[in-house]
């Protein structure tokens, strides 16, 4: 017998005992505290909560925080008197580029990271999130999950195209060691959370 067969016999003899798959049930959570837990992550990635009941207080407060004179763009129905303009799938890309704020509706939250799940259904264009100046997420306060595992989980239920977790303002810290808010994308994340 070759070398190189004694070798292949060898490795083929001694072959690990198959194992069955990992119990990933260690990974449920309770979702209680996933509020507080979700703002605390949120503050300390630099984004800001509010709780509201409704769509009208979330009128109220955009119209007073940005003014009359912001370029606002949301393709949410319950927001569509906020708009200064109209924003659709024929919506040109180039046409973004001087978007103050977007509005989109989060389809929940993640507790231990203060993220939220949005995808191409809610945003419409891939770029409004990452191109606007002040990002605006509203998510229903039961739909804070309390860790990534349970995120996947609900993920995993769904069909999209394209979707993206968001926590925060964009940041950057490789410019000097110093860090940067907004440099490559939203100066501002609210989240207003319903319920």
């Amino acid at each position: 017998m070759s070398s190189r067969d004694s070798i292949l016999k060898a490795v083929k003899e001694n072959q690990p005992e198959k194992a069955g798959l990992p119990d990933i049930s260690v990974f449920k959570t309770s979702t209680q505290g996933s509020l507080s837990k979700f703002a605390a992550a949120l503050n300390a990635v630099g984004g800001k909560i509010a709780y509201v009941s409704d769509y009208g207080e979330i009128l109220h407060m955009i119209k007073a925080q940005y003014g009359d004179h912001a370029k606002v763009i949301s393709p949410m129905k319950e927001l569509a008197m906020l708009c200064t303009e109209n924003f659709d799938l024929s919506t040109p890309v180039h046409s973004l580029h001087d978007v103050d704020v977007a509005i989109l509706k989060g389809q929940f939250g993640v507790a231990e990271n203060g993220a939220v799940w949005i995808t191409d259904k809610e945003m419409v264009n891939r770029a409004l999130p990452f191109i606007t100046q002040h990002l605006v997420a509203i998510i229903d306060w039961e739909m804070i999950v309390p860790t990534m595992h349970d995120s996947y989980e609900l993920i995993s239920r769904t069909r999209y195209g394209f979707g993206t977790f968001i926590a925060g303002p964009s940041k950057t810290a490789d410019i000097e060691q110093s860090l940067v808010i907004g440099a490559h994308g939203p100066r501002s994340m609210t989240v207003y959370v319903m319920g």
